[in-house]
């Protein structure tokens, strides 16, 4: 049996942390990629993953990256699940800062990535038989919602990246999937969208019986990484039980309607 390397990005929180521990307990070898190197370091120790600091969004630093990556073996899949969103703010309110630096990390981040890392996926794939790409997405690439348009558009934007990909590898054994996740708690996206605000973000979740978690997720990702070769996942979305629509959300225990 061949031991599969991944390279997970946004490895130091959230779903990608979750991600690299889920991949390690199937028995890859996995290189988690994030910007912070304490967070990394610890991952490192508590996982026996490999890891590399990167800032995605700095072209030099994505090709040290590849460059690391070359020379220290296979590539048999890259998740990426680095991303995120800035402000709530209405469209002609919001922050062009912030909407260049979504782009930047949710789409031109992943186009590099890809760009970069393709030419090693097809070596592992040729050499072991297919090769991997995992992206997380997002239901904001799905549905619309007030105060969402520059996530919305950044990752609808992602979203089409990855169907064009799927299309235009057609033919080759590299099996392209995007994993679109309504309300997960994590440790740190809503916090960051809302500038540091623990009580704004607290309230985003408040009431909600069982929002996602981080590892729901990686389960997925786990899922379809290990799945056999045929079997390409071309889209899951997956959302809490309370949250029957990117606008639905119940908050409060979840009952059954019982007939009097």
């Amino acid at each position: 049996m061949v031991t599969r390397r991944a390279v997970v990005t946004g490895a130091s929180t959230g779903i990608g942390e979750a991600t690299v521990r889920a991949l390690r307990a199937s028995g890859w070898d996995v290189v988690g990629v994030a910007r912070r190197e304490e967070r990394l370091a610890a991952l490192v120790a508590d996982t026996g993953a490999s890891a590399v600091a990167c800032d995605l969004t700095d072209p030099d630093a994505v090709a040290a990256l590849v460059s690391e990556l070359e020379s220290t073996g296979q590539v048999h899949a890259l998740v990426q699940v680095a991303g995120g969103a800035r402000g709530t703010d209405r469209i002609e309110d919001g922050s062009v800062d912030d909407w260049q630096w979504m782009y930047d990390v949710n789409v031109l981040a992943t186009q590099r990535l890809v760009s970069g890392l393709m030419p090693l996926l097809r070596r592992a794939a040729e050499a072991d038989g297919h090769a991997d790409t995992v992206f997380v997405t997002s239901t904001a690439a799905q549905v619309a919602y007030p105060g969402g348009g520059g996530y919305n558009a950044a990752k609808a934007a992602e979203s089409m990246l990855v169907r064009a990909l799927r299309q235009e590898l057609n033919g080759e054994p590299i099996r392209v999937v995007e994993v679109a996740p309504g309300m997960v708690h994590t440790e740190e996206f809503t916090l960051n969208r809302l500038g540091g605000d623990r009580v704004a973000a607290d309230a985003v979740y408040a009431g909600v019986e069982e929002p996602l978690q981080a590892e729901d997720v990686a389960d997925v990702i786990a899922y379809a990484l290990n799945a056999p070769a045929r079997v390409n996942l071309d889209l899951v979305t997956m959302r809490p039980v309370a949250q029957s629509a990117q606008h639905l959300l119940a908050r409060g225990p979840l009952s059954p309607r019982l007939e009097d």
